[in-house]
């Protein structure tokens, strides 16, 4: 497959995508969406940026288009993902494509209201887009039904694993249907993410893009070892010295918190994010480091995976 016109998609898909400006696929993208169309199971792994969203949006999207009428409401895919930030990320992506197709999404995830969440899954959302925790609490008060899933998407699933999701994940296994189609995107196989395969995905298509123990082509590695004490002034030597954007991870909330604080009496535009601060709080920082506003985003692993930023 070299362009998205060669794949049996509907019209209105087909359009949607070209109107955004999808035309030549990913190599991800390539391997992983016409068995996903064809209705197995695909195990895919690629680095973060190479397309993944696209690779499993195409295909769930393609599956729920009736042509004889319109789609009927109720969970018929669900797409798990890490962090809050990603599942919306995923919806962003989502909306322009199910345009004109009578297809509805709704986010489950912590730090948003519920209310607002439920009532878009009520009234008919046929694709959800969850965070594990969340989505647990809402099966363990019994106020929604997986049921009726037939395909199910775990998006950076060893990040999953990483943050401690597992006993959520196999919960929710429980309450979906054995039969149904399993697509899973990881940046890395480690061994708990081959267990999860094994135990909950069937058969699957392989598929492995590039090399995923190294930076990408386009990056430049460099390591600088350094006392405790002198870290901050080579940062700051660092974003006088660079131009554009910068990204600092931290080990703590606590620790971002500091960080981002002395950035900013140091006179640098800086946003924090962790999972201590209120979902709103979390939009603004990532939608001014976006724009340009800060530029400085000082973040825990909660922004490690997934998240597009351009340059």
């Amino acid at each position: 497959m070299n362009n998205f016109s060669e794949l049996p998609l509907c019209s209105t898909l087909r359009s949607n995508l070209t109107k955004h400006g999808f035309v030549q696929p990913t190599p991800v993208q390539r391997e992983a969406i016409p068995p996903a169309l064809a209705g197995r199971d695909v195990v895919a792994t690629a680095q973060t940026g190479t397309g993944k969203t696209l690779a499993f949006l195409l295909p769930l999207i393609q599956s729920l288009t009736k042509p004889e009428g319109k789609p009927t409401p109720g969970i018929k895919a669900l797409i798990l993902a890490p962090t809050r930030e990603l599942a919306l990320q995923i919806q962003e992506s989502a909306v322009p494509l199910t345009h004109g197709l009578n297809l509805h999404t709704a986010v489950v995830v912590g730090g948003m209201n519920e209310t607002s969440q439920l009532r878009k899954i009520r009234q008919g959302a046929q694709i959800v887009i969850a965070t594990p925790g969340r989505l647990c609490d809402f099966l363990d008060r019994k106020l929604t039904d997986l049921s009726g899933v037939r395909a199910l998407v775990l998006d950076e699933a060893d990040r999953m694993l990483d943050m401690g999701f597992l006993p959520a994940l196999k919960q929710i296994f429980k309450h979906v249907p054995q039969q149904r189609q399993t697509l899973l995107f990881s940046a890395t196989i480690e061994q708990s993410v081959a267990h999860l395969i094994s135990a909950y995905v069937n058969n699957p298509v392989r598929v492995a893009i590039g090399a995923i123990t190294k930076p990408m082509d386009c990056i430049d590695l460099h390591v600088y070892e350094v006392e405790q004490d002198r870290k901050l002034s080579l940062l700051e030597k660092l974003l006088r010295a660079e131009a554009g954007s910068f990204l600092v991870f931290a080990r703590t909330k606590h620790g971002t918190d500091r960080l981002a604080r002395r950035l900013s009496a140091s006179g640098f535009d800086t946003a924090r994010i962790h999972g201590d601060r209120t979902q709103g709080q979390r939009n603004q920082a990532l939608a001014g480091f976006k724009k340009g506003d800060y530029r400085v985003l000082v973040a825990t692993d909660v922004a490690a995976r997934g998240i597009h930023v351009d340059d």
